[in-house]
């Protein structure tokens, strides 16, 4: 047996079983993010308040971004147009001066940005405006 052929032992590996699992694994990381929606967020549901305030400061949001500014209820005037967010929170300090005791009310139509509305939030929360809410429909 010396002269004849002895056994060689194979020291390669087949990789590819190992790169079908992992191509199969790639499929199903590809086509999992795409079965749920990101863009899709469920809001709750507001019930409205039993009674809702006589008299209030209330500003509009527009989807295109015009932002309007009165006092609605009792003492009613008429709404203004502000041009930009800086002429829209001076009015708004000045109506907050003229009625300290009146909550703001922010109507911000369903097209119109998020930020928007959070940032007027915000901007009267830092004027000392306690009760500021959105209207809904």
């Amino acid at each position: 047996m010396r002269g004849g052929r002895g056994r060689k032992l194979k020291s390669e590996i087949n990789v590819v079983p190992y790169i079908d699992v992992m191509l199969v694994l790639l499929i199903i990381f590809m086509v999992m993010p795409s079965s749920n929606n990101p863009s899709v967020v469920n809001l709750p549901n507001a019930e409205k308040t039993t009674r809702p305030p006589d008299d209030y400061i209330q500003v509009v949001i527009k989807p295109n971004g015009a932002l309007s500014i009165g006092v609605q209820g009792k003492n009613a005037d008429a709404p203004e147009t502000a041009p930009n967010r800086e002429a829209l929170v001076r009015k708004l300090r000045t109506l907050h001066d003229d009625h300290p005791d009146f909550p703001v009310l922010i109507a911000g139509d369903k097209e119109s940005k998020y930020d928007d509305v959070i940032q007027l939030i915000s901007e009267a929360k830092k004027m000392g405006i306690n009760r500021v809410g959105l209207a809904t429909k």
